[in-house]
């Protein structure tokens, strides 16, 4: 039964077309020419000059119900309920005489704890794509369908700043007490995928659930190992691995049950991605109904993969049974392992390194990693620290302490094993030394993953505490001490220097509200 609101556009539009499977979505989407076809079936589509997130037209509407719970900032910033409603009545406006798609899916695979969200969109590609991401409801399902929140997305419509109160044309706007997300003036259909995670993030802590950013996979035996890394670091690529099941690339809940994947696909990046090193993810480049985003076709039909020239931001979606070993359940066991991947830059963090509980929360809330000249406008040649709180600041819309407690609560009683894992540089730093081998990080991986690493022999890292393997099968020890991987111990202590005081003046913004166990965790002071 629809809501006096979903009523409207209802009412308003000339075409609805409700549910369709994935098959009539593609075949709409090539007959209105929405995008090309590859080669080998895949829709190829453009988004326009908004190739990713708009991380700054994003607000939150402040209600007295929830308001008191959103951490308002940089990243959660308040719009007004009368510039809400001005922004609403151009929906509705904007809906008459157009054709909606409209889509009741679910976010999360655990249907206890997942949110059913009705989506309309104006592309059919868009419908497309939501049908990857989101979790799709069976038939018996979808007669007893309950909508707990609508998310329209009309990309064609503007906003105009100075009557709706917004920072440009684009605005993603969520309301919390009306259960309604708006988003306009952007053709990138991420911006769907992560308000569902939005939501699920701000709803699912209430019920001692950890939302978290992250991959999954599970191993022979039933143990299950969490990826968290932000992008550039290997989350996608180091958690798809043939001896192990994956649950899912992006986003899970974890909660008294275990682990549950919030998506039914995925959303791989695309750019230089490698047949030999990717082969699961490269095939579903080739499938028919994948949706790929900003990437090049050749007059020949194929994909260039390695063309950037629209953006660096390629991507590729597509549901889980693309692709090979996957655990189509949604669902999987409490983790054995937790594994942090940054890619440092800068060359002092050791490739892999045992964290206990409150460092795991220290680490978690600093979110660290190093992004390096080339890869974003602006950036100059030294590398640049990036700390994004939780691993996805920006989807995160409660005080990060919560998530904080919540994960170390959960190491704490599920006996957890925490790593924090370097695939970035060693022996210099970027430009200077080189990237830590995907082979050797593999071979520390599956040593952890393992039991391996359990009896070890480890030293205390001079400069962050935790505790590093001193021999490792198959891995050059030199690597295992990044000081000893460096021509200039001198040089590395300055550097080792810098990056620890970064570490330290990026927490002190938590100081006042962790333990002294959580404070005493980080690098100390050289």
């Amino acid at each position: 039964m629809e809501n006096s609101l979903n009523s409207a556009f209802i009412s308003n539009a000339s075409e609805i077309h409700r549910n369709l499977t994935s098959e009539k979505l593609y075949n709409i989407a090539i007959e209105n020419s929405e995008g090309e076809l590859s080669k080998h079936g895949a829709l190829v589509v453009k988004t326009g000059k908004k190739t990713g997130r708009s991380a700054n037209d994003k607000f939150f509407v402040r209600d007295k119900v929830h308001g008191a719970n959103i951490h308002f900032g940089k990243t959660n910033v308040e719009i007004s309920s009368e510039n809400f409603d001005k922004i609403l009545d151009s929906f509705i406006e904007y809906s008459k005489n157009k054709k909606i798609y409209i889509h009741d899916l679910f976010g999360g695979a655990d249907r206890e704890n997942s949110l059913p969200v009705t989506i309309m969109t104006e592309f059919a590609w868009h419908g497309l794509f939501a049908r990857h991401l989101l979790v799709r409801p069976t038939k018996d399902e979808l007669e007893n369908y309950k909508s707990e929140f609508t998310i329209i997305n009309f990309p064609h419509l503007k906003m105009n700043p100075k009557i709706h109160g917004t920072n440009s044309e684009t605005a993603i706007v969520i309301n919390l007490e009306k259960k309604l997300i708006l988003i306009c003036g952007t053709e990138y259909a991420g911006e769907t995928k992560k308000s569902v995670f939005t939501l699920l993030n701000f709803f699912l802590p209430e019920k001692n659930i950890m939302p978290m950013h992250c991959s999954v996979n599970t191993g022979p035996d039933g143990d299950s190992s969490i990826f968290f890394g932000l992008s550039g670091t290997g989350k996608t690529t180091l958690s798809a691995d043939p001896n192990r099941s994956l649950l899912g690339d992006d986003e899970h809940g974890w909660s008294d049950a275990g682990l549950f994947n919030f998506e039914g696909g995925c959303y791989a990046k695309l750019i230089r991605l490698s047949e030999e090193a990717e082969p699961e993810i490269y095939a579903t480049t080739q499938m028919k109904k994948t949706v790929i985003e900003n990437a090049i076709l050749k007059s020949d039909g194929t994909l260039d993969l390695d063309d950037n020239s629209i953006t660096e931001n390629t991507r590729g979606a597509y549901p889980l049974e693309f692709i090979p070993n996957v655990t189509l359940s949604g669902k999987t066991n409490h983790p054995t392992n937790i594994i942090m991947l940054t890619a440092d830059a800068f060359g002092v963090l050791p490739p892999i390194s045992k964290l206990s509980p409150s460092q795991a929360m220290y680490h978690f809330l600093s979110g660290y990693t190093a992004k390096v000249a080339g890869t974003e406008m602006g950036l100059g040649k030294e590398p640049q620290a990036t700390f994004s709180t939780c691993f996805g600041s920006p989807f995160m819309p409660r005080n990060p302490i919560e998530y904080g407690n919540l994960l170390k609560n959960k190491i704490s009683e599920h006996n957890v094993n925490c790593w924090l894992v370097n695939t970035g540089w060693i022996g210099g730093v970027y430009g200077v030394g080189k990237r830590i081998s995907i082979k050797d990080t593999r071979t520390l991986l599956n040593a952890a993953l393992s039991g391996e690493l359990a009896d070890a022999e480890m030293r205390k890292d001079e400069n962050f505490g935790f505790l590093v393997p001193l021999n490792v099968n198959n891995v050059d020890t030199k690597i295992l001490d990044p000081k000893n991987s460096w021509e200039d111990p001198n040089a590395y202590d300055a550097q080792a220097k810098k990056l620890v005081s970064m570490f330290i003046d990026n927490f002190t913004q938590f100081e006042n509200d962790v333990d002294e166990n959580v404070k005493s965790s980080g690098p100390v002071s050289i």
